[in-house]
């Protein structure tokens, strides 16, 4: 299993923002598969990171979070990152395609709204809104209704 597999979206999410702020720094490459470092954490916090490409769990932060636990924390994705920087580039690439994938399916679930709303009636309009107003949050009858009626 890699450190990408065992880390948690949030790990990585989140590592990988420590990459681009530039806050790890590999100290020495032990071989082709492992590297020491170290890692600026968010309060200031310099925080030694081992990481082994070859064997995910035999990687270790001196964090609280990760320490004396096998746990990939953010130190260990930003340390990858920094030792890896195409897969970086690799993890850049699926959050574009991701956020694009987002937008098409916004986009053709409001073409799909607007093509409903535009298929009713004036009388089926008006039902759905009062519905919609009687049944729906106290906010919605506020904006829409209170401020038109005093």
């Amino acid at each position: 299993m890699s450190l990408m597999t065992c880390a948690s979206g949030e790990s990585i999410w989140r590592g990988y923002n420590y990459y681009l702020e530039h806050r790890a720094s590999i100290t020495r490459q032990l071989s082709a598969s492992q590297y020491d470092g170290t890692v600026s954490g968010s309060n200031g916090s310099q925080y030694d990171v081992h990481i082994d490409l070859e064997h995910a769990r035999k990687s270790a932060c001196s964090c609280p979070h990760a320490h004396g636990r096998r746990i990939i924390c953010k130190h260990m994705i930003s340390l990858f990152f920094t030792a890896c920087p195409s897969e970086a580039r690799k993890y850049q690439e699926e959050l574009e395609a991701y956020a694009r994938l987002v937008e098409q399916m916004e986009q053709d679930d409001e073409m799909k709204l607007l093509a409903f709303v535009s298929g009713l009636s004036k009388s089926e309009l008006e039902e759905l809104l009062l519905e919609l107003l009687y049944t729906g949050p106290e906010w919605q009858w506020d904006r829409f209704i209170q401020d038109h009626i005093e």
